[in-house]
C-alpha cells in the first residue's frame, strides 16, 4: 500500500474556490483502481496548543492507494489533469509526501 499527504495552499481569499472545486473531483478519484482512500482534510477546531495547524489557506489530502502502479495511474488520470488546469492561478503552494508502511 502507498499512503499519500498532499498538503494545498491556495492564494490568500481563494480557498473556498479550490476547496469547492477539489470536492467536486473526489468523486472521480474514489472510482479509480487501486483507490483505497482519497478524503480532505481541513485544520480541526478546539484542541489547544498542542496541535499544529496547518492554517487557513491550506488543506490536505490524505490518500492510500493499492499499489505505485495505481498512484500512477491516477497522477495521469485525465480528470486530475483538468483539476489541476482548474485550480493552476489559485494556488500558493502545493506539498505531496509519498509514503510505505513502515512495518
Amino acid at each position: 500500500m502507498i499512503h499519500v499527504v498532499a498538503i494545498i495552499t491556495a492564494k490568500h481569499g481563494m480557498r473556498e474556490k479550490v476547496l469547492e472545486i477539489a470536492k467536486a473531483n473526489i468523486p472521480a478519484v474514489q472510482a479509480e483502481d487501486g483507490c483505497i482512500e482519497y478524503s480532505l482534510a481541513i485544520d480541526a477546531e478546539g484542541l489547544g496548543s498542542f496541535q499544529t495547524k496547518f492554517g487557513p489557506d491550506t488543506f490536505v489530502f490524505i490518500e492510500k492507494w493499492r499499489d505505485t502502479a495505481a498512484l500512477k495511474a491516477h497522477a495521469a488520470a485525465p480528470h486530475m489533469a483538468a483539476y489541476a488546469a482548474k485550480v493552476k492561478d489559485m494556488l500558493a503552494g502545493r506539498v505531496i509526501h509519498v509514503l510505505s508502511p513502515a512495518g
